[in-house]
């Protein structure tokens, strides 16, 4: 899955670069789409993130791409490979992680995902 964000003064710190909260909140929220358009049955929780380390700075008016794709699937969790590029800009990554959620039933317990088609 893909989608863009534009980056917008709200979203800069107080020297002009992107807030890393914002855009891990960004990475989070795409992987859960993501989760939920493979798996539209499933509750999904955010389990965690491997490692949180970006690249490069990000300035306003930046059009960010966030990619994630499917690196793993468990029985009760499935993780997800995220790129955050510039889109108009050079290739290389911004941040990459991996996200990792967990399916849980209403009373916040894990339960297993169903099978695949």
């Amino acid at each position: 899955m893909e989608t863009h964000r534009l980056i917008l003064p709200g979203d800069l710190n107080q020297f002009g670069f992107l807030f890393g909260g914002r855009l891990l909140a960004w990475v989070d929220e795409a992987s859960w789409i993501a989760a939920s358009l493979d798996f539209p049955t499933c509750k999904f929780v955010t389990v965690g993130m491997d490692r949180v380390e970006f690249h490069h700075s990000v300035r306003e008016g930046t059009i960010l791409e966030i990619q994630c794709e499917r690196s793993r699937t468990g029985r009760t969790s499935v993780t997800y490979a995220v790129q955050v590029r510039d889109g108009r800009g050079p290739s290389t990554p911004i941040f990459s992680t991996q996200v990792t959620f967990v399916s849980v039933d209403e009373t916040g317990k894990k339960q297993p995902l169903p099978k695949e088609a």
